[in-house]
């Protein structure tokens, strides 16, 4: 059984029709990667899957249940962790108080900074524990911000975006980084570069014009002669 699905998904802006009629199955302890051309809309899809906005028709479901009403903050808590287009960390916090605030939604007293050493070390962020959120590179929020994810042990992460701003050794190291959760989160990747897409994902969905162009592997998508028109720039 898939733990997130969608059925019909559609969401129209003043009569544009961002996201029309997609339906999505992600099984458990995949990785997935959602790519398309800008406008594809693949934010939209996302935001509807996090509940930051509502369909206009169609369905969401998460393990089976239908949560297609339930608000944002609700679908956290039942699992589901993500990270924005626009890094959402706690400027004036440190490293290790923007994580313990995330691992406290889910764990208590002495375990929290267990929980904020483990995911630190996971992203590479361990010998920052004591620096200002603020005083990091673009690229380092970011990585806080998944660590805020992990903190949660989501059953689903979604990433949206994560190696924007990253230097080419930050997205090698990102690139073990998402195999190795792999095998404890079912993981769904917004992202540009190919490289990371092409290198660690199990199956690709393509957006396109808010409709599904292709969906297959990687070997398939890159072959797949709608997807060099569309997106890969080849055709």
């Amino acid at each position: 059984m898939s733990l997130l699905s969608t059925r019909g998904l559609s969401k129209n802006f003043d009569g544009l029709q961002a996201v029309s009629n997609v339906d999505f199955d992600l099984p458990e302890g995949q990785i997935r990667a959602l790519i398309g051309p800008n406008g594809a809309g693949k934010t939209t899809f996302v935001s509807l899957l996090c509940g930051r906005i509502t369909p206009s028709s169609g369905s969401v479901s998460f393990d089976g249940r239908d949560i297609s009403k339930l608000p944002a903050h609700k679908r956290i808590n039942l699992g589901m962790a993500y990270t924005f287009q626009i890094t959402s960390v706690f400027a004036n916090l440190s490293v290790s108080e923007n994580v313990s605030l995330a691992a406290r939604k889910r764990v208590r007293g002495p375990s929290v900074m267990t929980v904020v050493q483990q995911v630190l070390d996971k992203v590479g962020l361990a010998d920052r524990l004591d620096q200002i959120a603020g005083d990091l590179s673009y690229g380092h929020q970011r990585l806080l911000e998944i660590a805020m994810g992990l903190a949660q042990a989501p059953r689903l992460l979604i990433l949206d975006e994560p190696t924007q701003g990253l230097a080419d050794s930050e997205i090698t190291a990102f690139k073990s980084l998402i195999r190795d959760l792999s095998s404890t989160t079912t993981i769904l990747l917004i992202e540009h570069n190919m490289s990371v897409v092409m290198e660690t994902a199990d199956i690709i969905t393509v957006l396109n014009f808010g409709e599904v162009l292709a969906e297959g592997s990687p070997a398939e998508i890159h072959a797949n002669a709608e997807v060099q028109t569309a997106y890969l720039g080849t055709g």
